[in-house]
């Protein structure tokens, strides 16, 4: 997993509340368990006009001319702004495999659905609440601004917007220092390798017949 320490990319936004993840990639796509692979149907049912299948060419589909990220202004976001209980509905680990393969680094909400709020950082995209307030003006100012970037400091846990304005968010602390270092459940396990083994070894002297 990459380390995330400062971003600065487009903002899109998506102005719906409760967006699932059968939304963000849907149930179709949930055979593979790669990780990679996804981005091409990420919001399938609203970024094409067909139906879309596993293996499936995306460069020759009709495009929604309406959905946000097919719009000229947007091509290349990978910061994606949203409404309340975004990743709610059910716990698949493929919607935020499917933001990062299409490029979201950050999402922007009120809230988000607890099991894909873990799922994200896990997968090295970083979620940041924000009040409805603040929200709100983001979605004006991004309107209004064509090109609209946001910088994200997450040691500092700051946002800037192209207009100065600084906000803060909360992030928890673990999970901050994980995304810091590019650690996933993986990464954070192998950093103990070295006792790992060291128990290992203390068992097999204790209990052998466990090791033949």
């Amino acid at each position: 997993m990459e380390k995330f320490t400062t971003f600065t990319g487009v903002v899109a936004p998506l102005d719906r509340a409760n967006i699932d993840t059968d939304a963000i990639i849907p149930k179709q796509f949930l055979k593979s368990i790669k990780r990679t692979g996804f981005g091409p149907y990420l919001f399938d049912e609203w970024r094409y006009l067909d139906h879309g299948e596993p293996g499936m060419d995306c460069s020759n589909r009709p495009l929604n001319q309406d959905f946000v990220l097919n719009q000229q202004r947007y091509l290349g976001t990978q910061i994606l702004l949203s409404r309340d209980n975004f990743g709610c509905g059910s716990s698949r680990e493929h919607a935020p495999w499917a933001l990062l393969d299409f490029g979201i680094k950050v999402l922007i909400a009120p809230s988000f659905a607890d099991i894909f709020h873990n799922n994200c950082f896990k997968n090295g995209i970083l979620p940041i609440v924000l009040s409805n307030k603040q929200v709100d003006q983001l979605f004006v100012e991004v309107d209004r601004t064509p090109g609209y970037q946001i910088e994200v400091n997450l040691a500092e846990q700051t946002l800037s917007t192209p207009a100065g304005e600084i906000l803060r968010f909360e992030v928890d602390s673990f999970r901050k220092l994980s995304l810091l270092n590019g650690l996933d459940d993986i990464g954070l396990t192998l950093e103990k390798l070295d006792q790992i083994r060291s128990y290992e070894r203390q068992q097999q002297q204790k209990t052998p017949w466990l090791f033949t």
